[in-house]
């Protein structure tokens, strides 16, 4: 069996000691390939696919991705590198600034015979948002036919909606681009409150509502520390209250830890229900640890 996500990863400059900066890698895809690679049993592939570029910080970041255990499933842009964000925290809360514009990533969609070949023979096949944001209009275009083809042949196709305002160009060309991601999908991941901003939704059910008409066998609203609202075709509507973290260090990757939750729960054939349970399990654990990727949370085996 083979999984397949699929992005952008970046260099991470996070605070250190002494006003000095870490370097590591992530980014919402990545993030969630690596958690699934933690929660799914060993005989499945868990890729990551993304381009990079020729020199050296791209040649440290394949590396990288094939020491998680993630099979890097890479093409390279010698005119191109990769993007970098660096953290900066003031009283707690955490603030990004981004260097994308060289991203290789951006190209992901550029050569659609390699596209389709990425997407030939997966089981599952995860995308974001951010996935959609950072391309050409066009290649938004493509990257969704294609997914549409692979979902056709037999791809479980996810979308995480993950929404971030500023990588659009505007707020009409965000919510088109949502909806035709949505379009491409069989599972989509929705945060309600984004819903709200991009088309006012006023309950978790009107989002449902739209995902379902666009074609999607299952939606799981998340909504934060509240209620999640979850439907499937097969099996109808469902609730699930996370219990509460006792105390939110760093909420960051905590949507990405839960698709895969979820995603890796579907695929051994977890109810919707059970899927979520085990989605918020873990992303209530991610949150209780700083940065994006918590190999503490899985010593002494996995949740």
């Amino acid at each position: 069996m083979k999984f397949l996500s699929m992005g952008e990863i970046m260099v991470e400059m996070a605070p250190a000691d002494a006003g000095l900066f870490r370097m590591g890698f992530a980014g919402d895809t990545f993030n969630t390939a690596w958690y699934a690679r933690r929660l799914l049993p060993a005989a499945w592939d868990v890729a990551y696919g993304t381009v990079i570029g020729t020199d050296a910080v791209s040649d440290d970041m394949a590396t990288f991705i094939e020491a998680q255990g993630v099979t890097p499933a890479l093409r390279r842009d010698p005119s191109r590198t990769v993007g970098l964000y660096m953290i900066q925290t003031q009283n707690g809360e955490r603030s990004f600034s981004y260097w994308r514009g060289q991203s290789a990533a951006k190209t992901l969609a550029d050569e659609p015979a390699w596209l389709d070949d990425l997407l030939a023979d997966r089981d599952i096949i995860h995308f974001s948002g951010i996935t959609l944001a950072i391309l050409a209009p066009h290649a938004r275009q493509t990257l969704c036919d294609a997914l549409k083809r692979a979902r056709q042949n037999g791809a479980h196709v996810s979308f995480d909606t993950n929404l971030r305002p500023r990588l659009w160009e505007d707020a009409q060309t965000m919510a088109a681009g949502l909806t035709l991601g949505a379009s491409t999908a069989d599972t989509v991941l929705p945060s309600f409150d984004e819903e709200q901003l991009a088309f006012g939704d006023s309950h978790p059910d009107d989002t449902i509502r739209r995902y379902a008409d666009l074609g999607a066998t299952t939606v799981a609203v998340k909504n934060g520390a509240n209620i999640c609202h979850l439907w499937s075709s097969a099996e109808g509507d469902a609730r699930y209250d996370p219990p509460a973290v006792a105390q939110v260090i760093d909420s960051t990757a905590a949507g990405d830890s839960f698709a895969a939750g979820f995603l890796c729960a579907r695929a051994q054939e977890a109810s919707v229900l059970d899927a979520a349970k085990q989605a918020a399990t873990l992303a209530g654990a991610v949150i209780q640890h700083k940065g994006a990727l918590a190999p503490q949370i899985f010593e002494g085996g996995t949740q």
